[in-house]
């Protein structure tokens, strides 16, 4: 009896990581009101998710507007190409629908595996911007690189994101009641979700040494070039030769620098 109130109790662990989430949840949908800031949005809810997963998150609001306002720009970037590119494929995907034929099929064969690619850099390329420091380009081919080398967790995080939304449409039931999961917590659970995930695929390419006096807000490790590279800061600069200086460390097969 005297456990059940106990702060370290597993019931108030899981609660108070529940309200962080709500909290995190409710500044990304704020902060993506304006539609051209859900690049700067998805990245800082990454940062803070990906924290979360590793057990080194302090603060909520904090990290997150930090990674907003050191990511604003390279992020949004990545948006506003990501979101052409779907608008063309749904456009795409709308005139075949009205196609019959052998080509017809073809091209929608085609137009199939280039959403699985899309979606496989969806999901990858906004934690990575949030945990390397790297040139638009740069970012967009790691994240493909990451999430073919890593597939089978690549396949999961598809299928927790998608699933979680084909679910939510499947009846006006589910509807209703997946909304309201979504507005209160759904998208941060989502990136938390995947951020176990992510972690193990980024700690491949990132060799971590932090001291014990480090700020949980700031990551850095020391990079093997023998480097130092202060996490988001802009002003860093990316090495040419390995094309991927991870934020605070470099990362020797996939080019990254650590956010």
């Amino acid at each position: 009896m005297r456990n059940l109130f106990n702060m370290d109790n597993p019931v108030f662990r899981a609660l108070g990581r529940l309200a962080d989430l709500m909290i995190l949840n409710l500044l990304f949908i704020v902060c993506s009101l304006p539609i051209v800031t859900i690049g700067a949005s998805l990245t800082a809810l990454n940062y803070v998710t990906l924290k979360m997963a590793e057990n080194e998150e302090g603060y909520i609001v904090k990290p997150f507007f930090k990674s907003f306002k050191e990511n604003f720009r390279q992020s949004t970037c990545i948006w506003l190409i990501l979101f052409a590119i779907g608008l063309l494929l749904g456009a795409d995907f709308y005139i075949m629908s009205y196609a019959s034929g052998s080509v017809a099929n073809f091209f929608r064969i085609f137009l199939t595996a280039t959403v699985i690619v899309y979606a496989m850099v969806l999901i990858y390329v906004f934690p990575i911007q949030a945990r390397f420091y790297n040139k638009v380009r740069i970012t967009m081919k790691n994240a493909l690189i990451m999430a073919i080398a890593d597939f089978p967790r690549t396949v999961v995080m598809i299928v927790i994101t998608v699933g979680s939304v084909i679910i939510t449409f499947l009846t006006s039931y589910t509807l209703v009641y997946g909304m309201l999961i979504w507005l209160l917590a759904g998208f941060a659970i989502i990136a938390y979700a995947n951020g176990f995930f992510l972690k193990k695929v980024f700690a491949k390419y990132m060799p971590k040494y932090e001291s014990e006096d480090e700020d949980p807000d700031h990551w850095s490790v020391e990079e093997t070039t023998g480097e130092m590279i202060e996490e988001n800061t802009e002003s860093t600069e990316n090495t040419e030769t390995t094309e991927n200086t991870e934020r605070s460390e470099s990362a020797e097969t996939t080019e990254n620098t650590e956010n």
